[in-house]
Parts: structure tokens; C-alpha cells; sequence
């Protein structure tokens, strides 16, 4: 069976809750092997470890997500380095700038975002960034903070802006916006990207493929999505399954070893 690694999921969200488990299990089903799991703020770490604990496969990341800084507190950052310390998570993350939505202060999102780079560069891990219409803002705080890689998630800039973020060791994460045929931009750089910059992601429950609808998205449609990619580079899905796994495996080494708590 082809493996698949979905390298962005929040099966910790409420979206899950009436049968998070049956989700899981018809992902592992379709082939995915591992599952990254970033929580958005504090109040979710423990809910995001749970989660990672009790699903085979599934591993935590740990950071306050640029939406949600409006209710995080200078003591918040404390508790990331504490969970950072003990917990084990693959990454920092889900951190970054979106300058999209126009109520959430830039300025504390920029605080936030660079204190969490240096946290990262403090841990050596890598991060996990939300990068939405922030795209040169964010390039100017990783040339200058340098952290150990990780994701652009949900990449939509230009190629020139790809080429940046890998040189600065980073993938570039690809999800279901690229299966829809008016995805122009994000198509073109899906086809023509080096494959060892790539790796695939649901973002479930959100950002869901073209033929859901906009209804929930889940792990479980990563081989799908993944078949669209492979279709876009003109190369089988056996292929771009292996390639892609490899490539998150190469950023995240401990996705070969099961999640455990230290309690555990």
C-alpha cells in the first residue's frame, strides 16, 4: 500500500469530536501513515497531545497561531518553552502572519510570531508557519532568525518566493486548493516545483478538495489530493507517495517513532 504523510491536520478541532476516531481510522485505512497535528494556541496543547497520544501515527506540534495572539499573554510564551521541554512535539507550530484579516493587530502578530522563532531557534526544531497574504514579511524575519526549516503551509506565492523559502531549508506544503481547476497559480507551481521541496497536507477540517463541496475536509482524502498532484507533474501516485513521505520524514525524523507522553 502507498504511504502518505499528512503534514498539517488539526484532528484535535471540535469538527472531530462526535467521531474523531472513526476519522482516524479511515485515514490510516487509505494509506496515511502519519499525521502532523499543530495546535493555534495554549489552551490546545493539551489537546493536541491527547489527541497525538491516543491515535496511532499522529504527532504534536506546539505554537499560538497569528489568529488567535489577540487573546495570548506575555506568560503564554513561557508555556510553549515548557512544553517544548518536556512533551517532545516535532515543531513550533502552528505560528506566522496572516495580514488577510483586517482585526487582528500586525504589530502583536509580528511579536508573537518572531519571540516564537527565537523559542524555535532556541529548541532547534523547525516550524510549522501560517503564511497567508504575509508572505515577504515573514521571508524578512527567517533571513534574519534563522530556525532549523519547516513548512510554508498552504504556499500560494510566487515561484520566486518558493525558491526563497526552500534555500532557507524550508517545504512547501500543498493541500486541497490545488484540485480545484481555477487554482491557477498554486497548479502551476505544484507541476513545476522541485518534488524534495514538497509535502502534502489537508489542513482538515478546512481547506477541503473540490469534490466535498466545502464540506468538512479529513485526513482520509490525502491519497486523493495526492493522486491530483501526481496527475499535475505527470508521475504515478506511487511516486509522489514515496517522494513526499520522504521529504516530511527528512524534516521531521521522529515521524518513524510513535508518539509518547512523558507520563506514558
Amino acid at each position: 500500500m502507498r504511504v502518505w504523510i499528512d503534514t498539517h491536520c488539526h484532528l484535535d478541532a471540535a469538527e472531530f469530536a462526535a467521531d474523531r476516531d472513526a476519522t482516524h481510522a479511515a485515514a490510516i485505512a487509505a494509506g496515511v501513515a502519519a499525521i502532523v497535528v499543530p495546535a493555534v494556541d495554549t489552551a490546545s496543547f493539551a489537546s493536541v497531545r491527547d489527541c497525538c497520544a491516543r491515535h496511532a501515527g499522529c504527532h504534536p506540534a506546539y505554537g499560538i497561531h497569528p489568529l488567535y495572539v489577540h487573546a495570548a499573554r506575555p506568560a503564554d510564551l513561557d508555556i510553549l518553552r515548557h512544553w517544548l521541554s518536556v512533551d517532545r512535539p516535532l515543531a513550533v507550530g502552528e505560528i506566522g502572519l496572516d495580514l488577510h484579516v483586517p482585526d487582528i493587530d500586525p504589530v502583536r502578530q509580528e511579536h508573537y510570531f518572531v519571540e516564537q522563532l527565537k523559542i524555535a531557534r532556541e529548541f532547534e526544531l523547525p516550524v510549522i508557519l501560517h503564511v497567508r497574504k504575509a508572505v515577504e514579511p515573514i521571508l524578512r524575519h527567517l533571513r534574519r532568525l534563522r530556525v532549523p526549516g519547516g513548512i510554508a503551509h498552504a504556499f500560494n506565492g510566487s515561484r520566486q518566493q518558493a525558491d526563497e523559502f526552500i534555500r532557507l531549508g524550508f517545504k512547501l506544503g500543498f493541500g486541497g486548493s490545488l484540485t480545484f481547476p481555477g487554482s491557477r497559480r498554486i497548479r502551476a507551481l505544484a507541476a513545476e516545483l522541485p518534488l524534495e521541496a514538497m509535502v502534502l497536507e489537508t489542513d482538515a477540517p478546512d481547506i477541503p478538495p473540490s469534490w466535498l463541496n466545502r464540506g468538512r475536509n479529513t485526513p482520509g482524502e490525502l491519497p486523493r489530493i495526492g493522486a491530483v498532484l501526481a496527475e499535475l507533474r505527470g508521475i504515478d501516485p506511487d511516486t509522489l507517495a514515496t517522494a513526499t513521505a520522504a521529504n516530511a520524514r527528512a524534516l521531521f525524523p521522529s515521524l518513524s517513532t510513535p508518539f509518547r507522553t512523558p507520563a506514558q
